[in-house]
């Protein structure tokens, strides 16, 4: 449950190198792949002296957060409408839909504004914003770009610089009388206001990032508060009030809780503009395919939901084997989504058939993340589209990161078992051996184990001693978080030694790349073996 951003990062110091910060016994400092040797670069983490009372209440999460430079002012031009050019509210609603299924679902950025938080906010004490420039400390050390990873422990957000061989953070944002509880950047965003922070409470705000690092004090500068009850007043009793003193809600009462249904804001200025009621239990994560067209939801009931995000229609979902889902990840073309949750499984559902394809097996214990490796690509792609290779990822409860790879077009595929009869395998497409599609906003129970594809992970590592709650790949690195707020990140195999191993695996490699020029033979080991990394 991370954002994902390009990210690059230097060369470790004598202080924060592995060798300078053992390791828990079992642990090591490296895994090994198909293509090499990932090693753990450096670590991140909170100090232990800021932690509050309420850390173990809430799980760390992390996000990736890219500042570029800043730049020129132009005139603002207008914009299609539409999602597709809606890049700050898809990146809202995929990080602050928490809590329970009745919690409105935010579309932080529609109509309505925001008020900056003031010491009356009833979120108050060291979190109160400063509304004026002048009254805040600045850091004369921050450029203005660079690369950050954003990350909630107990009472606290913490902000540490990627490319820095700093172990400790280098800004921390208190809140007095709430925890946060997930987090986004949005690095389009117009208004300047690119980080997001949901609260346990249900309040959401947002701010400049730029500008939380420009200034060296606890709290939070310049922030817009959106209310959880749909206000943008930054107090309570400025709801509307009914004659007889009762609160006015900003959205019609759900008739049925089992029932998916979409409400409009009563009032035309109203933040939430739009309440989304997916199911009845908490939602534990959603997201959006990178085109922003479908919205994947996965809750405390078990389901993965997939809508289409512009008609707000059901598209396809289905049940977990055991318990509730508590992750889903987009793959980067928007044809496969994956999912994990208490049932210690890896499920791979297609777009295309809308079911699941395959599922994976190898966790111990719940898990609490999944992602695709966008950066990574096969050394057996044609570029033509037809034959792809995923590579992904999973942590979970156990501490374990799992690596998989998925091909779909050499995956053992079982075709219709006969009554009473046994399973027959095949390789090929899924679509030539499996019924038609299902139809068109069908929700289906778990399929029979037997009769869904069966994968095993590349690589199974213990990386940390407490259980892990977050994963993402950066073109350089895997980050890996555990829940306790510790963040390791895990740099790649460099090319050559990427190279070596292809031709290790693949003995025609270097018998062919001899008899072509030097420069050649990197380009000839990519395509005939081994991994390579997309840039």
């Amino acid at each position: 449950m991370m954002n994902t951003s390009n990210g690059t990062i230097s060369g470790p110091s004598s202080s924060s190198s592995p060798a300078a910060n053992p390791q828990a016994p079992g642990i090591k400092t490296y895994f090994k792949t198909p293509e090499g040797k990932y090693k753990l670069h450096y670590e991140k983490t909170h100090s232990s002296g800021l932690l509050h009372y309420a850390h173990g209440k809430t799980v760390t999460q992390v996000t990736l957060a890219q500042l570029k430079e800043r730049a020129a002012p132009s005139t603002p031009t207008g914009t299609s409408s539409g999602y597709s050019a809606s890049s700050g509210f898809r990146s809202a609603t995929a990080r602050l839909l928490t809590g329970n299924g009745n919690r409105a679902l935010s579309f932080v950025g529609g109509n309505g504004g925001g008020k900056n938080v003031s010491a009356s906010s009833r979120i108050s004490g060291s979190f109160a914003a400063a509304s004026n420039a002048s009254t805040s400390m600045t850091n004369t050390n921050f450029d203005g770009k660079g690369t950050y990873l954003v990350f909630n422990v107990g009472d606290a957000v913490f902000i540490c610089d990627l490319n820095s061989q700093e172990k400790d953070p280098v800004k921390s944002i208190h809140f007095s009388n709430s925890n946060p509880m997930c987090h986004a950047f949005d690095p389009d965003a117009k208004d300047g206001h690119d980080l997001l922070i949901g609260l346990n409470s249900g309040d959401v705000y947002t701010v400049s990032l730029r500008q939380q690092l420009q200034d060296v004090s606890k709290k939070l500068v310049g922030a817009l508060h959106y209310n959880k009850d749909g206000s943008v007043n930054n107090r309570q009793e400025s709801l509307p009030v009914n004659k007889d003193g009762a609160t006015d809600s900003t959205f019609p009462a759900i008739r049925d809780p089992t029932q998916f249904t979409v409400d409009k804001a009563k009032y035309s200025k109203s933040n939430p503009v739009a309440r989304w009621h997916i199911c009845l239990g908490s939602i534990n994560s959603i997201a959006f395919s990178n085109d922003g067209s479908h919205l994947a939801t996965v809750g405390r009931d078990g389901y993965l939901r997939v809508f289409d995000f512009s008609t707000q229609k059901l598209v396809c979902g289905g049940k977990s084997y055991y318990g509730a889902l508590l992750c889903c990840s987009w793959s980067m073309d928007g044809k496969y989504i994956l999912t994990g949750g208490e049932d210690d499984l890896v499920q791979v559902w297609s777009m295309e058939d809308r079911k699941v394809v395959a599922w994976g097996e190898g966790h111990n214990s719940w898990v609490s993340g999944v992602a695709f490796d966008s950066y990574w690509s096969s050394p057996n792609t044609d570029g033509s589209g037809e034959h792809v290779m995923y590579r992904f990822g999973s942590v979970g409860q156990d501490t374990q990161l799992l690596l998989w790879d998925l091909e779909m077009d050499e995956i053992v595929v079982p075709l219709r078992r006969p009554p009473g009869g046994s399973p027959t395998y095949s390789t090929g497409s899924q679509s030539a051996h499996w019924d038609n599609a299902i139809p068109m906003g069908t929700l289906q129970p778990a399929p029979c184990k037997r009769d869904v594809p069966k994968l095993s992970p590349v690589i199974a590592h213990r990386v940390h001693t407490e259980p892990l709650s977050g994963l993402m790949f950066t073109q350089e690195s895997v980050v890996t978080a555990c829940r306790e707020g510790h963040i390791k990140i895990w740099t790649r195999p460099s090319a050559s030694e990427t190279q070596t191993n292809s031709s290790e695996a693949n003995p025609a490699i270097a018998l062919l790349s001899s008899s072509f020029p030097k420069d050649n033979k990197g380009s000839l080991s990519s395509k005939i073996g081994g991994s390579s990394l997309k840039q």
